[in-house]
């Protein structure tokens, strides 16, 4: 049986991240966002209390796109997300697991948020961050780590959020993952980064031996087509083989002009190299329009939701469209991930081809990048996007001390070589030896004290005014 446990406290805190390079995906260009960091406080049944930790970027414009909002609007969105969240976390006052905790709270926190105008992705964002931080705590408390700990299903999960699968289904799943000891990076080219040249795609010193990449699109099928054609005619000259992704970010606006892109790359000759290493196409179309666009013929391409990605019924939805993969991101949260890898898992058994990927737009050096890799290791994703450690300088604005913490505890994941402690990347792999500390993925928390409380978000009429 699942162990059980109270909540005492839930506490957020933030820290400004300085991006080394703009990022530029979709319509938004990233220089600056703040971090998110929660602390919580348990108590878990027979054992005394524990205290765990959980972290993120606060990414403006990407869980909620409507234009009428500017950035810092978005990025309020997320906080009131944490505040509701909070609130309906702590008024469960008795003994749960985790996961009663969770399936107690996810219904109210969608419903009470849409209420206040955010949408059901910013809404999931306050619950991903405690589950996680809760999780950290319960595994400190009985001194279990994170794999060995959800193979045996310490949260308690069961199927009452996806009724399209059986209880046994997920305790199937999770007793029979092995970790994977090593997952390999996927270098993101954002859409405003070099191609050609020193600091280009086919640069070791940019891309870090990877022999995965992930290629944002704009929405134009021409210049996309353009676009791609450069990239595969630089990741030609690796002289290795490679595979690559392509990401939308919701802006093609419809199936034509997706039409029209796949077109070109399917018989455009210059296109012949990216054709021909294409995994997935990642979230061509808004998440509205994907809700009400069956692929068709596209279905052929292989294409995965991400941001369309914001309730448990979503991929048996996306699904029914014609679409095989979902995007893992511990932001969106962990149990999601693993219902929708059971899924994939059992739908796949009759040979179709139904899978998870991994995708990071949010996750930097330490606790972050610590427990969405863990997750993926987890839950048998190979490859897995990993933008933190190339967008920002290292563990950024956290102290000397802290960062040199983690790479005492963590050094198999990171190293300094003379720019400071940095992610450690080893033939283009990142090792999951040092995740098994007990703990979620972690045998460091950050420097509290370091940390700045969260910011009040403001009101949609004070940000106007």
């Amino acid at each position: 049986m699942a162990p059980r446990l109270k909540l005492r406290d839930i506490a957020f805190f933030e820290r400004p991240a300085h991006f080394a390079r703009p990022f530029r995906f979709g319509a938004i260009t990233i220089n600056a966002t703040p971090q998110l960091f929660v602390r919580v406080e348990i108590e878990v049944e027979g054992r005394g209390s524990a205290v765990g930790a959980s972290a993120e970027l606060l990414v403006p414009k990407w869980f909620d796109k409507r234009p009428e909002l500017s950035p810092a609007q978005t990025v309020d969105g997320l906080r009131r997300s944490l505040e509701i969240a909070r609130g309906l976390y702590l008024a469960r006052t008795g003994f749960l697991t985790a996961f009663d905790l969770h399936s107690s709270c996810i219904g109210a926190q969608v419903a009470t948020c849409a209420k206040k105008n955010i949408p059901a992705l910013a809404a999931a964002y306050g619950p991903a961050e405690i589950d996680k931080a809760i999780l950290d705590a319960l595994l400190r408390g009985v001194e279990a780590n994170f794999f060995d700990g959800m193979a045996g299903n310490i949260a308690g999960m069961d199927a009452r959020l996806s009724p399209d699968l059986k209880d046994a289904d997920i305790a199937a799943f999770l007793t029979g993952r092995k970790p994977l000891p090593r997952v390999a990076i996927r270098h993101t080219v954002g859409l405003d980064d070099t191609v050609a040249g020193e600091g280009g795609v086919a640069d070791a010193r940019e891309n870090a031996g990877a022999n995965y990449f992930k290629l944002k699109l704009s929405g134009d099928p021409t210049a996309d087509a353009v676009r791609l054609a450069w990239i595969g005619k630089e990741l030609d000259t690796l002289g290795r083989s490679y595979k690559v992704t392509l990401d939308a970010n919701e802006q093609y606006a419809d199936l034509a002009a997706l039409q029209a892109l796949m077109e070109r790359i399917d018989h455009d000759s210059a296109l012949r190299s990216i054709a021909s290493c294409l995994l997935y196409v990642e979230q061509p179309m808004p998440r509205d329009i994907t809700r009400q666009s069956p692929l068709g013929s596209l279905a052929a391409h292989g294409f995965i939701i991400d941001e369309a990605d914001d309730s448990y019924d979503a991929f048996p939805a996306a699904r029914a469209l014609g679409y095989c993969g979902i995007s893992s991101k511990s932001c969106k949260g962990l149990y999601k991930s693993i219902i929708n890898a059971t899924r994939a898992a059992k739908w796949s058994a009759g040979g179709a081809r139904f899978f998870v990927t991994g995708e990071d737009l949010t996750c930097q050096a330490g606790v972050a990048v610590q427990q969405d890799l863990a997750l993926g290791a987890f839950i048998g994703v190979t490859h897995a996007e990993r933008n933190g450690h190339h967008y920002v300088d290292g563990f950024g604005e956290a102290p000397a001390t802290e960062a040199q913490a983690f790479a005492a505890a963590h050094p198999d994941l990171y190293a300094d070589a003379g720019q400071g402690i940095r992610l450690s990347i080893h033939d283009g792999d990142l090792l999951t030896g040092s995740l098994h500390a007990a703990g979620f993925a972690t045998s460091v928390h950050p420097d509290w004290s370091a940390l700045r409380p969260l910011e009040q978000p403001k009101s949609l009429q004070e940000q106007t005014a």
